[in-house]
C-alpha cells in the first residue's frame, strides 16, 4: 500500500497524517518531501500521526531520524502520535523512542509544543 499524507495546519503546528506504510521508494521520498515542504512553508513544528501506518523498514527509521534532524536545523520539532502497537515495538527496538518524544494522541503532541516553549 503507497503513503498517503494529508496535512493539517493547526495553531501553527503541521500535522501530517500519514497511511499505508513506510518503506525503501516512492514512500520514504513522500515523507521526506511532506516534512521538507513544511520546514520550507515555515512550519517546523511538525506531529506526524502514525496511526494509519502498518509498517516501517530500516530505510523509514532513517527517513524519520533525517526528518527529525530537518526539523530541529530549523528551529522546530517532529513529534510522534498515534503509534501502532508494531510501531511503538520497533521504536523500543531501535531505541528510538528515546530520540522522539511520542504522543497517545496527535491533540497531546500538539499542545506540547505550548508547553515546551517552541
Amino acid at each position: 500500500m503507497p503513503l498517503h499524507i494529508v496535512h493539517k495546519l493547526t495553531d501553527g503546528v503541521m500535522v501530517l497524517d500519514a497511511r499505508g506504510r513506510i518503506t525503501l521508494g516512492h514512500e520514504t521520498e513522500a515523507l521526506r518531501l511532506a516534512i521538507r515542504e513544511a520546514v520550507a512553508a515555515g512550519y517546523p513544528r511538525i506531529v506526524l500521526d502514525l496511526a494509519g501506518i502498518d509498517y516501517i523498514d530500516s530505510a523509514g527509521l532513517g527517513t524519520l531520524v533525517a526528518s527529525f534532524a530537518s526539523a530541529r536545523r530549523a528551529g522546530g520539532e517532529l513529534k510522534l502520535a498515534n503509534l501502532t502497537l508494531r510501531v511503538r515495538s520497533l521504536m523500543q527496538i531501535t531505541r528510538l523512542s528515546t530520540v522522539f518524544e511520542v504522543y497517545d494522541s496527535v491533540e497531546e503532541a500538539r499542545r506540547s509544543f505550548t508547553r515546551s516553549g517552541l
